[in-house]
């Protein structure tokens, strides 16, 4: 299956009518109004994983112990498996043209989505402050100012781009996508004949402890983009094919995250202990100095641009979810999108500005510890929307607390909780650190946890519970 598909099939709403500002929120997006293609699923997810972060993420694989042959090994099977997860999340947006959260309701109920939503918040400012901080250093050295005034600089370009919103973001992935292979061609050019790579490979100490760790480190950065991945796909024509819609997404997550963890990999390994708090300073010298190190540091600052403004305009859907479903209003005014999106920038920018220091260290237990909340929403809603409803939504139903899903739904709610629970002895975090980790030798398998016995959990429940599903697709315009 090709992941490009024809140009032709866009409709004329594409190429004469789009909007560059966009005027809807968490409100179905009709037929007459799609448009975009597969390749801008493509080079959006592709563009926004070629990043300083993912850099950082992968280095960790090294950082923490392991060696850069099993590391690249564990991070490629975490790609894999994590992406396949996101990536089915992504095939529901053109097929429900809604945000992928408020399809949550359809398991928790309409006022029981909110659980999740709040914890799906957090993650947004944890990684728009984690990146903050990376994108902060990259201007500051490029403009010549202190890191703090770089971090403001940036939280300010984040707020104009996300008011804009859905088409600009997808823009500004195919822009990404060519600054950034032209930055990784020169950076692991430039490592490649530089450096003895055969001897990094060539030192190998496998581990399970560490192997592990660094398939939940990708695994983990590719779950946590499933609660809005459905975001940036819902404006997709609703007869595009799934099997496209997961190929297009998936690949380019994949192949985009890997190609910047490897770099992490090799990174971190030739720098040993000058990497932790010098990441984008290090990674700009393993190029050049002068004009292209400047060039370097503005493909930083550029790349975190298109990963932040996912952050931030995921963080002011959610917001927009949780409002509407106790409001029973569909639309968010252009003031309150405003108020939102400022308020979830400014505070994640407050929190990069007080703990850039830390920045290594607190990311990655936040990285790793976040796997216990979002692992069971995903078993959750891939188990319901793939073999339980198979897609058979009563979207008008979404908006009504008295309708066919309720206020609170009680299986999905008390599965989820038991999801997160069952992981508690399985993880190896700085924040915590579950009975059952030590006899593992030190290993995280929460998240393989969550996934299947939620999962498991939440398909046997809906046997005994019967929910009430739809006989077909029912859209807005059905009623």
């Amino acid at each position: 299956m090709a992941i490009v598909d024809n140009p032709q099939q866009e409709t004329a709403y594409s190429s004469q009518s789009a909007p560059l500002i966009e005027s809807r929120s968490v409100d179905y997006i009709p037929e007459s109004e799609r448009h975009g293609s597969l390749f801008s699923q493509f080079t959006l997810w592709f563009g926004a994983n070629l990043q300083i972060t993912a850099i950082v993420t992968g280095a960790l694989a090294v950082v923490l112990g392991g060696d850069v042959f099993w590391s690249l090994i564990g991070l490629f099977i975490g790609q894999v498996l994590g992406g396949s997860v996101m990536a089915l999340h992504a095939a529901q947006g053109p097929k429900l043209g809604l945000p992928q959260m408020i399809s949550s309701r359809v398991q928790f109920g309409v006022y029981g989505a909110v659980l999740p939503i709040i914890l799906v918040c957090t993650m947004y400012v944890g990684f728009s402050a984690g990146g903050t901080v990376l994108a902060g250093q990259a201007i500051a050295q490029l403009a010549n100012v202190n890191d703090k005034l770089g971090v403001m600089i940036f939280g300010v370009v984040i707020i104009g781009i996300t008011v804009c919103g859905y088409r600009v973001i997808h823009l500004l992935g195919k822009v990404a996508s060519v600054v950034g292979i032209v930055i990784f061609f020169y950076l692991f050019f430039k490592i490649l004949y530089g450096y003895d790579i055969q001897a990094l490979l060539a030192n190998r100490h496998f581990t399970i402890t560490n192997f592990l760790l660094a398939v939940s480190l990708s695994a983990s950065w590719q779950i946590a983009f499933g609660p809005y991945v459905a975001d940036y796909s819902r404006y997709l024509p609703s007869k595009t094919p799934t099997g496209k819609a997961f190929l297009a997404v998936g690949l380019g997550t994949v192949i985009g995250t890997q190609a910047s963890m490897v770099l992490g990999v090799f990174a971190a390994a030739i720098a040993g202990d000058q990497f932790a708090g010098h990441e984008v300073s290090y990674i700009v010298s393993l190029g050049s100095t002068g004009l292209i190190a400047a060039l370097l540091y503005f493909g930083i600052f550029f790349g975190k641009v298109t990963i932040t403004a996912l952050n931030a305009y995921g963080s002011f859907m959610s917001l927009a979810t949780i409002v509407s479903g106790f409001s029973g209003k569909h639309q968010i005014t252009p003031r309150l999108r405003l108020f939102f999106i400022i308020a979830m920038v400014g505070f994640s920018t407050l929190l990069a500005l007080l703990g850039q220091h830390a920045f290594l260290k607190l990311f990655t237990a936040f990285l790793l510890f976040l796997l216990a909340f979002f692992t069971p929403w995903s078993a959750i809603n891939l188990v319901d929307y793939y073999l339980v409803t198979k897609g058979r939504y009563d979207l008008p139903a979404l908006s009504d607390p008295n309708g066919r899903y309720g206020r609170w739904n009680l299986v999905g709610i008390f599965t989820y909780l038991l999801g997160v629970v069952i992981q508690l002895p399985f993880i190896a975090t700085h924040f915590y650190t579950g009975p059952l980790v030590e006899s593992l030798g030190g290993t995280d398998i929460s998240w393989i946890v969550g996934l299947l016995v939620t999962g498991a959990v939440y398909y046997a429940a809906t046997k005994i519970w019967r929910p009430s599903i739809a006989a077909k697709l029912i859209l807005p315009e059905h009623r």
